[in-house]
């Protein structure tokens, strides 16, 4: 479905704020060493831009600041400048409480943190089912994974696996669909991977219907443990996942269905993140490995519905979002079935063949036009983009600084790029031209076979995974009362995650395991300081 071109603008009109002074990069602070970087730019990357964004170009100079500022460090005696603050002067006091991921940016004025609050009222919003006396809140489903934003995205921080004996997969659910063919093709992204939805049950599988309606299915995750040994002596066990559709409430599958796991995401820095240059992010990508280090980074390429264009993936586990909007209008759609003026079917995720739940009462037939109308969707992108990063601690620990370096040594920045600077942006000061160190690329790497879903998403293949961005990691404990990582939550530690690396990452995990107990006591410290 596609949403004529005047929707992008009139949605940015609401959020336009006044300009006001930003933070800028001082050129006494910076290094004087340019950084040439060590990533080729292969010739068929694609050239794209950030058209949903108001850009002011960089000059030459400031190139050149950003260059130097942005350079790998070559002193691990000490903190890199500003690298205490990972988002910039958006950045915020780290809490070691529930709420240290909910806080507004750090540099927005008193009239936006008022928006940000309404935003944060729509998305810890409890939807219900239609018809309610309650019209602006009514259109739930009718087949759904959570009735609210925060139900998945628990206090703005990871969801995570249900647990042994317990049923509660609220926070995660599994992705569908069907190998594609030629009509599904999108013929203006190059390497584009055809699929399209299981003829039953769409695009993701709901765990939850209105009453009267059966759920589609019930998550159900079983494991089995596999022990590693590192070098030292020490024994890691693994856990591998096994995922089933269990309880289907719409007949069979198809059998070309391809199922792959998801958790929810933590959700600090995405307005930061969505800013960065797409030149930036470009730049960074070898999918030749023309310079020979092992890491072939591409970039995924998705069909915006915003702007009717192919533009750069940014969000989601395998990038197929390029814009926080539309990550927040799919999430709407797809997560609690409720409509909005980027996906309009008042039935939400279900299908030609879920005939009583097309034929269910929805809640768009009022004023609001959709169930969730621009100005509310608009709300939830600005809550959305606008979640602080919280502050680094211990940078100056000596444990911290050794862990660092010993991430630079073992190739862990070839993926997890330490920073970026953000553009200069007309109509939001908060991520405008920001130093930001979210530890990640935002590329596209094939991890190997044991994290493979075998299930494609535009340009990604199905054992590709984009670089998450690892600010905010060490407060996960605190955030989400768990310490489970990777797309599915495999992963039960940050070391569990590091050894689950494979394909590009090869290499790097070999060199993890290959690491002194004190080095790799260091290495952990250090990714907790994030």
């Amino acid at each position: 479905m596609t949403v004529s071109q005047p929707l992008p603008a009139r949605l940015q009109d609401r959020t336009a704020r006044p300009s006001r002074p930003t933070w800028h990069l001082s050129c006494a602070l910076l290094p004087l060493a340019l950084f040439t970087g060590s990533a080729v730019l292969a010739q068929d990357t694609p050239t794209l831009d950030d058209a949903h964004l108001d850009v002011i170009p960089r000059t030459t100079a400031e190139a050149a600041r950003i260059a130097a500022v942005t350079a790998p460090p070559t002193d691990f005696t000490a903190p890199s400048p500003f690298e205490h603050l990972s988002g910039g002067a958006a950045t915020v006091r780290a809490r070691q409480t529930a709420d240290a991921f909910s806080q507004p940016s750090g540099n927005i004025s008193f009239e936006d943190e008022l928006t940000f609050k309404v935003g944060n009222g729509l998305f810890r919003k409890l939807w219900v089912s239609a018809p309610a006396s309650t019209l602006a809140s009514d259109g739930l489903g009718p087949l759904y994974n959570a009735r609210s934003c925060q139900r998945c995205h628990i206090k703005d921080g990871r969801g995570h696996p249900p647990e042994a004996g317990d049923d509660n997969a609220i926070s995660m659910f599994l992705r569908v669909s069907i190998p594609g063919g030629e009509s599904d093709a999108i013929e203006e992204i190059e390497g584009y991977i055809a699929s399209r939805p299981d003829p039953t049950y769409g695009t993701q599988l709901q765990d939850f219907a209105v009453l009267g309606l059966p759920a589609e299915y019930r998550l159900d995750v079983t494991y089995t443990e596999n022990t590693i040994a590192l070098a030292d002596g020490t024994e890691v066990s693994l856990r591998h996942p096994t995922y089933r559709a269990a309880d289907l409430g719409y007949g069979p599958l198809h059998p070309q269905a391809m199922l792959s796991p998801r958790v929810a995401p933590q959700m600090i820095g995405m307005g930061l993140l969505e800013a960065i240059p797409a030149a930036d992010i470009l730049a960074l990508s070898d999918p030749q490995d023309a310079d020979g280090d092992g890491i072939s980074g591409r970039p995924n390429i998705v069909w915006s519905t915003a702007l009717d264009k192919p533009m750069l993936g940014r969000f989601g586990h395998k990038a197929g979002n390029p814009s926080v909007l539309e990550q927040s209008a799919s999430a709407f759609i797809g997560d609690i079935g409720i409509s909005n003026p980027l996906f309009t079917a008042g039935a939400g995720e279900c299908t030609d063949l879920q005939a009583d739940c097309q034929a269910a009462t929805h809640g768009d037939g009022d004023a609001r036009g959709t169930e969730i109308d621009a100005e509310g969707l608009d709300l939830v992108t600005f809550y959305s983009r606008n979640l602080a990063v919280p502050e680094r601690r211990n940078v100056d620990d000596p444990q911290v600084l050794r862990g660092k370096q010993v991430f630079h040594d073992t190739g862990c920045v070839t993926c997890h790029q330490p920073s970026f600077v953000t553009h200069r942006l007309n109509d939001q000061p908060a991520q405008s031209f920001q130093l930001i160190w979210p530890y990640s690329d935002m590329l596209l790497h094939d991890m190997g076979p044991g994290l493979a879903d075998n299930r494609p998403e535009a340009r990604a293949t199905g054992t590709e995974w984009r670089t998450p961005p690892l600010w905010g990691i060490g407060l996960t404990q605190a955030v989400s009362g768990h310490t489970y990582f990777l797309h599915d939550g495999r992963a039960r530690s940050l070391l569990e995650a590091i050894l689950w690396h494979g394909g590009e990452a090869q290499g790097q995990r070999d060199a993890v395991i290959d690491l002194h107990a004190a080095e790799r006591d260091a290495l952990i410290a250090f990714l907790e300081s994030l």
